[in-house]
């Protein structure tokens, strides 16, 4: 491994699939080397850490919609605006990290991503409790082009000129 970037070394010229790197982690997340446990822990205080102070800037802007006496209905409406996007916003980037998101439907869904932040920021805490963000969905695919991989490079020995022909 690569003390620099923490990717595999790997001789020139060598072929096979090489693993895709993850947000803050690169390739540490396939052999949980080079400080894997510590950047685990730095992202899931880091994504509360931002939660919590993004969630006092929340409670500013509905105080802010106080002091304006817009009334109740828009007071209301702010606040379940906020929490219906957090929701879908969570939901959105969980299920984001066990599945290839639609790349269609995540250009149509940027807005509500962007005003339900807490959500996606929760999430990303949870998960980096259990496993690097997106790193079994990583895993999976890597394995996956591993074992193709082997298939086609093993699958011919021999010469095949020198085959014997069935009769």
């Amino acid at each position: 491994m690569s003390e620099k970037n923490g990717t595999p070394d790997t001789p020139a010229g060598s072929t096979g699939p090489r693993p895709e790197p993850l947000r803050f982690f690169g390739t540490t997340w396939v052999e949980h080397d080079n400080g894997y446990t510590a950047r685990r822990i730095a992202v899931a205080v880091g994504s509360l850490a931002t939660a919590v102070a993004s969630c006092l800037v929340l409670r500013f802007a509905y105080e802010g919609i106080q002091l304006a006496d817009t009334g109740s209905f828009v007071t209301l409406l702010v606040v379940v605006m906020f929490a219906v996007c957090s929701a879908l916003a969570y939901r959105h980037t969980w299920d984001g990290f066990s599945k290839r998101p639609d790349p269609d439907r995540q250009a149509s869904l940027r807005g509500l991503l962007a005003i339900g932040f807490v959500g996606s920021l929760l999430a990303y805490f949870f998960r980096s409790l259990t496993e690097a963000p997106g790193e079994n969905l990583h895993r999976e695919e890597y394995e996956t082009a591993r074992k193709q991989h082997e298939g086609r490079t093993t699958r011919r020995t021999g010469n095949p000129a020198k085959k014997r022909r069935r009769t």
